[in-house]
Parts: structure tokens; C-alpha cells; sequence
């Protein structure tokens, strides 16, 4: 039972990639357009991963946090 706990908490740091795969091939978002608010793509599709790294990040940390508050609940089973 205690290797069903750790997995699935592990689980959610698997979203922690995500930021990094979006860019790990810079000829995939090298380009000027299309363009927001007269920003060229390139710039603008790095800074959406700033913002959604932040927003992953805040997400894995309140899923692993809530899983380990439920646990120190229970006495602290693992």
C-alpha cells in the first residue's frame, strides 16, 4: 500500500516536463509569426511558458502538499 501512496505523488511531477519539452526544439517556435500584440511568435510562445510553468509548478506543489497533509491526518502513514 505504501507504493500506491508514492507513485501517485510522483505522478504529478511528471507535469513538471511539460515547460521543458515545449521547449526544448527552439526551430519548432523559431519564427516571427504569428504575432500577438505586435510581439513575434518567438518571443511571445516563450513567455506563455513562464506563465504556465508558474501555473504547473503552483498546481504540482498544491496536489503534493494536499496528499501529504491527508497522510500527517492519518498519522503519518505512508
Amino acid at each position: 500500500m505504501a507504493g500506491r501512496h508514492s507513485s501517485g505523488s510522483r505522478a504529478w511531477y511528471l507535469l513538471l516536463l511539460a515547460p521543458f519539452v515545449g521547449l526544448l526544439w527552439p526551430s519548432l517556435y523559431a519564427r516571427h509569426d504569428p504575432e500577438l500584440a505586435g510581439f513575434p511568435f518567438f518571443y511571445w510562445y516563450q513567455f506563455l511558458w513562464v506563465l504556465l510553468g508558474a501555473a504547473v509548478t503552483g498546481l504540482v506543489y498544491l496536489a503534493t502538499m494536499a496528499r501529504a497533509g491527508r497522510r500527517a491526518g492519518r498519522g503519518g502513514e505512508r
